[in-house]
């Protein structure tokens, strides 16, 4: 059921984890794949991997996301499935967050969407269509101690997914969120340095959901396969968790 055979896929995030895993997936499936980072050994190396492109983008950067779409457009001539991933986290409360981090937050998590969203969808709209998909989080849906500037990014992220699909449904430009749980990725690991705690006992912690087992990055991208392939053709405006059940 999922082709993506003649799509051009852009991923941002994708020099690692569920980036990575998606730019993988997406290429396994016939796309050509188009992979953003600011990580540029490890984002040539998993274009490499895969057989897709590496462009270098700070994704919260408008000039580095033009040159990324112009660099897309020029090489394959258009963007068919956009996946808005790249993101971070810093832990705190809104007493001990600086203004730094708060900003940093927000111009990774959502102002990378409007970005990239802004620049692609007028290439899809004259293309006929095509899909965008958002990294949300459990925490857009829900919140969780120690991480109001990644919860408020996130639940933007929700609902900025939900106005997209609203405003550009008629132009065939599916918009849609996938909510992972707690995955293993460097960024987890990341969480539980700002935490200081033990890494085992946070990745222990982390697995106590229903399905009794941390996300592996390729759950993640094998929703957003789906979402960006013609299977999920009546599917917009959608915010799926892929958490083993943890917001449930």
């Amino acid at each position: 059921m999922i082709d993506l055979h003649g799509k051009r896929a852009v991923v941002t995030g994708a020099a690692s984890g569920i980036g990575r895993a998606t730019a993988g997936l997406l290429a396994e499936l016939g796309a050509a794949v188009v992979l953003l980072d600011r990580d540029t050994e490890r984002g040539e190396q998993a274009a490499k991997d895969i057989g897709g492109t590496f462009v270098r983008c700070d994704v919260s950067q408008r000039a580095d996301c033009e040159h990324a779409v112009r660099s897309t457009v020029a090489r394959h001539g258009g963007v068919d499935v956009l996946f808005n991933n790249a993101g971070i986290i810093r832990r705190s409360t809104v007493t001990e967050i600086s203004d730094e981090d708060w900003d940093l937050v927000m111009a990774v998590n959502v102002r990378s969407i409007m970005l990239l969203s802004g620049l692609v969808v007028p290439l899809m709209a004259a293309n006929g269509g095509g899909s965008i998909v958002n990294t949300g989080s459990g925490w857009g849906i829900r919140g969780g101690g120690r991480a109001v500037s990644y919860c408020a990014s996130k639940g933007a992220v929700v609902n900025m997914t939900r106005a997209m699909a609203i405003d550009h449904g008629p132009d065939n430009i599916r918009v849609n969120c996938v909510c992972p749980g707690d995955t293993d990725t460097g960024m987890l690991a990341d969480e539980a340095r700002q935490l200081g705690e033990n890494p085992d006992a946070f990745y222990t912690d982390a697995a106590d959901r229903p399905l009794g087992r941390i996300g592996r990055p390729r759950d993640i991208a094998q929703t957003v396969a789906f979402l960006a392939s013609d299977a999920a053709a009546f599917v917009s405006g959608a915010v799926i968790a892929v958490d083993g059940a943890g917001t449930a």
